[in-house]
């Protein structure tokens, strides 16, 4: 299955490297990423598609335990349907 993820983060040297590390951990596999500073001041917004046929909520829960970030939408792109923002 495959899953877009958005992410509104701290601007931090390693947050991206700490997202990336995650993602990899819990077995899913990074197909798509883009960055871009975020409107207000030091934060920045993320949009990655991964993949994988393990379940998505051991990837989200996992994410948003990361201090940095600060919000988190899925959506499942084989249905198109929101699975969640946290």
């Amino acid at each position: 299955m495959s899953f877009q993820l958005y992410l509104q983060c701290h601007q931090q040297p390693d947050v991206v490297e700490r997202i990336l590390r995650v993602i990899r951990h819990r077995g899913f596999t990074l197909n798509t990423m883009s960055m871009m500073p975020s409107r207000c001041g030091g934060k920045i917004e993320l949009s990655m598609t991964v993949s994988s046929s393990r379940p998505v909520h051991l990837l989200i829960t996992q994410v948003e335990k990361l201090h940095d970030v600060l919000a988190l939408r899925c959506i499942d792109t084989t249905s198109n349907t929101d699975v969640g923002s946290y």
